[in-house]
């Protein structure tokens, strides 16, 4: 037997020995309870409402969830709870139920690579390449999710602190300024929306106004945000109109925001290089090859 052929049996042993393992181990799991609490369990609430087939998946993560709980580490479930906080709750999952579905996702994606492999068998790494992207790409979906979300936040955040500078300068204060904009945006689904209507709903359950605030910068850690936050906490504590900081602070936001712009096609330029020197070389290749292809002809 060839040593290709070698690695192949190992390959698929060692993939049935860990199902088999796998499913002993979690046979002894109990179903955790859905989550129905909470902004994680309106954001599942709302994943299940739309009818496209998650209400099927989402009892088996559930179940998953529970059976790998006992072998990933705390560090990392708090680590992954913290990205998901960052990408909006994103679907109402829990660290545990993304690290079950990573797994899923994993064997999914050995299935696949093995089925693949005896079509063009090109050999065992295709499989385990297939798999570990398998087990990756719930992490890198929700690292894309945190991203895009930040990125609106901090796009969207200027022109909201200019609605609260003229709600307080209207008479409001800063909780009816913030009630304001959010009763009045039309699009509740919008992310910076989202975080506003938790900084009300943590002043009406009786948090001061910095405690939701800061908050507000952990789910959104952002320099735009974390400014804000700070400028609105220093304002409280010195006693300062917060009107006015905050029409400074939207000044300062727009002005950043408009050098990072400038800093970005300053480094597209740059960026570009790289691709039209491959583009110049790949036009040259096209042009000097049949030259020298009839060349050597001639010669022989």
């Amino acid at each position: 037997m060839s040593t290709l052929a070698l690695l192949r049996s190992a390959l698929v042993g060692a993939v049935f020995v860990s199902l088999f393992v796998f499913g002993a181990l979690a046979g002894t799991a109990p179903m955790p309870p859905a989550a129905r609490t909470g902004i994680r369990g309106l954001k599942r609430q709302r994943a299940l409402a739309k009818g496209n087939g998650w209400a099927h998946v989402e009892p088996v993560l559930r179940w998953m969830g529970g059976c790998v709980s006992r072998f990933v580490s705390q560090q990392l479930l708090r680590s992954i709870d913290r990205q998901m906080s960052m990408a909006g709750d994103y679907l109402g999952l829990y660290a545990e139920e993304l690290v079950g579905l990573s797994v899923l996702t994993g064997l999914v994606g050995l299935v696949v690579g093995g089925l693949a492999n005896q079509i063009v068998a090109i050999g065992p790494m295709f499989v385990i390449g297939v798999g570990a992207f398998g087990v990756l790409a719930p992490f890198m979906t929700l690292s894309s999710a945190a991203a895009a979300r930040l990125q609106a936040i901090g796009r969207r955040l200027p022109p909201a602190i200019d609605l609260l500078a003229l709600g307080m300068g209207a008479g409001l204060d800063f909780p009816g300024a913030l009630r304001q904009m959010v009763e009045r945006s039309g699009t509740p689904d919008d992310p910076l929306i989202e975080e506003l209507s938790l900084i009300l709903v943590s002043l009406s359950l009786g948090r001061t106004r910095r405690e939701a605030l800061e908050e507000l910068a952990a789910r959104a850690p952002i320099p735009m945000v974390q400014e804000f936050v700070g400028s609105v906490v220093q304002a409280e504590l010195r006693g300062n109109p917060v009107a006015d900081v905050l029409q400074i602070q939207a000044e300062v936001s727009r002005q950043k925001r408009s050098v990072l712009g400038e800093e970005a096609a300053a480094r597209a330029g740059v960026s570009m290089i790289g691709p039209l020197v491959l583009l110049f070389l790949a036009v040259l290749i096209l042009i000097v090859a049949p030259m020298a292809i009839k060349l050597a002809q001639q010669n022989i």
